[in-house]
């Protein structure tokens, strides 16, 4: 299966830009479909910066910071593809709905984002078009693939947090925290797992938890098709170097193959 193209030469997209789907581990036959949304902080050429110096892009309100490599590594250890997006959230935020007044925000944690004060409606639903769709089609039709063929697929959803917002400082002491709605089982699960490691700290629904009105990937990916699903937050400064990544990556591998192996004792696969 390959990955959705730039749609036109001619669009928001043009030949120095990158396509905005990445593939890793792209044919791997794991029950395991690992998504990243935050991976990447890049930006069009035509929008140029956003308006926004590289410092910006470069902080968590552009890219989730770290939480590419720990997928990298989580794909390679279990053999699962992973699917992630290039584009920065400030560009479009690929996890949110449409309607959602955070898809392209006008201001994040204290950072006005110049060029997206007052998108006309085209440069809208070019960023929806070349980089929203493509992405969330890749995800789809790979769930589809895999159901059709009556094989067992799990989500696991990638994502990272700041220790302490600008807007709103505070500390945040969670290593890692699990993000769920009702369609908890897996999570569940993985908690049970993860609850072995003494030296973690485990937000559940903490610092985040999943919003169905607001957030797009779990709830369409995930509850809408009643998929087992998990969805973790790791704390960035865990996670900021190639060393903490390959260590999470390491520490979480085992954690989902035993959770998955329990969810499959359950249903007799």
């Amino acid at each position: 299966m390959t990955s959705p193209l730039r749609t036109s030469s001619t669009g928001l997209l043009t030949g120095g830009d990158p396509p905005p789907v990445g593939l890793h581990n792209g044919e791997a036959s794991s029950p395991f479909l690992i998504i990243c949304d935050h991976a990447g902080n890049a930006v069009p050429a035509a929008l140029a910066g956003l308006g926004l110096p590289q410092s910006e892009l470069d902080r968590h309100i552009g890219v989730d910071i770290g939480i590419l490599g720990v997928s990298k590594g989580l794909s390679d250890h279990l053999q699962a593809p992973l699917i992630f997006q290039r584009y920065s959230r400030l560009v479009a935020e690929c996890n949110r709905r449409l309607d959602s007044p955070s898809f392209m925000t006008p201001i994040s944690d204290g950072t006005v984002v110049p060029a997206n004060q007052d998108p006309t409606a085209d440069d809208r639903q070019a960023r929806i078009r070349e980089i929203v769709e493509p992405y969330h089609a890749e995800i789809s039709g790979r769930i589809d693939h895999r159901l059709a063929a009556g094989l067992p697929l799990i989500l696991v959803s990638m994502h990272s947090f700041t220790p302490s917002l600008r807007a709103a400082p505070a500390p945040r002491p969670w290593h890692i925290g699990l993000c769920y709605h009702h369609n908890r089982h897996f999570s569940d699960l993985v908690l049970d797992e993860l609850a072995h490691q003494r030296d973690l700290v485990i937000g559940r629904n903490e610092p985040y938890g999943v919003n169905m009105a607001e957030d797009y990937s779990v709830p369409v990916h995930g509850e809408e098709r009643r998929l087992p699903y998990v969805e973790f937050e790791i704390r960035q400064d865990l996670i900021a170097d190639a060393s903490g990544q390959a260590a999470w990556a390491e520490r979480l591998a085992p954690v989902l193959s035993a959770a998955h192996a329990r969810l499959a004792m359950e249903s007799g696969r």
